[in-house]
């Protein structure tokens, strides 16, 4: 199930998937988890490549990152909603156990960013391309430029949006109240939210790797990028100790280099759950009133086969795909609807 259409099914609530603890996990490997419930079909994707012998986590990772850009998403690929100008950029990355990455950011008309992201890394002594220049060196290795037509209901969203042209990505308190308290989050005009498609994965062979891709905030200024394509923040991996990715308002992910944060922590010890909380944390102590109106979430797993999440606020789950399950679950979370400490 893709994320647009679990939006629509607010009715089944999430209030019915189990909430995520420590102790759930288990340790085992191979092993893929990823950030929001469309997570189901990328860990699918993903796990082909695993479940096989000799399945590299590099290739798993990129294979489940393809599959969501395949999709029709308001949030992933060239069905993703637009920038303040109506078009569509995309950002990506990608890296291995060997500290090997790549990324493109602000990249169009080009369906696959994932795969633009790992030639980068294989191809250049870059680690990022941006703009036109991605676009030409996706071109000249083989990536077709797509058509920029709009889906159709990224026009929907995007005519509606013009009608204000407000940009006000916050947490709506009233649809929590309305819909529970792990309702998706949304934009003050009741639009969904921009959320990143993020994995990390392990092998057989005990390595990891993580991959990210995105077609950015909705209606951001054109030319913003968030943190899908940074490596440290959107994105890292240390095959000594583990992995992270994150999902939410990328300018708070950057601002404290959060999934090279959360890899941090683990290696002082912290279990993933753990140390996504303690990043989570670095935010809200900052400046708690500006938390309230955000969400970040971070998904981390470790050498062990152990993995782990954690939220701002309500409403951020993760998928987890192994050899013994394949299951969505809910994270924990830090504030509750009205702002206080949970």
């Amino acid at each position: 199930m893709d994320r647009k259409k679990f939006l629509t099914l607010s009715s089944l609530g999430l209030s019915s998937l189990p909430l995520f603890s420590f102790a759930a996990s288990a340790g085992t490997k191979p092993i893929v988890i990823s950030t929001w419930e469309s997570g189901m079909g990328v860990n699918g994707a993903a796990w082909e490549v695993l479940s096989k012998p000799g399945g590299r986590a590099l290739d798993a990772v990129e294979a489940g990152a393809v599959h969501i850009e395949n999709e029709i998403s308001c949030c992933v690929g060239l069905g993703g909603y637009p920038d303040r100008d109506g078009i569509v950029t995309l950002d990506a990355c990608i890296m291995d156990e060997h500290a090997n990455c790549g990324a493109v950011a602000g990249i169009e008309q080009i369906k696959h960013p994932i795969s633009v992201a790992r030639k980068v890394m294989e191809k250049t002594p870059h680690v990022i391309l941006v703009g036109n220049g991605a676009q030409q060196f996706a071109i000249e290795n083989g990536f077709p430029k797509e058509p920029a037509e709009l889906s159709e209901d990224a026009k929907k969203a995007y005519a509606e949006w013009l009608k204000k042209s407000e940009y006000k990505p916050v947490i709506n308190i009233e649809n929590k109240k309305q819909n529970g308290p792990f309702a998706p989050n949304f934009f003050e005009d009741g639009s969904p939210n921009h959320d990143t498609m993020g994995l990390v994965a392990m092998d057989a062979n005990n390595n990891l790797s993580g991959a990210v891709t995105t077609s950015g905030m909705a209606f951001k200024l054109h030319g913003r990028v968030g943190d899908s394509p940074i490596i440290g923040a959107g994105l890292f991996v240390d095959n000594e100790v583990g992995a992270a990715t994150s999902s939410g308002l990328g300018e708070e992910v950057i601002r404290i280099c959060g999934t090279h944060l959360v890899v941090e922590f683990m290696r002082q010890g912290y279990s993933p759950e753990a140390a996504c909380k303690k990043a989570c944390e670095r935010i809200v102590n900052r400046d708690r009133a500006k938390a309230k109106t955000l969400q970040v979430g971070f998904v981390a797993l470790n050498k062990k086969g152990e993995y782990g999440a954690y939220s701002i606020q309500s409403g951020f789950v993760f998928s987890v795909k192994s050899g013994k399950e394949n299951r969505v679950y809910q994270s924990k979370f830090i504030l509750k609807n009205d702002g206080t400490v949970k």
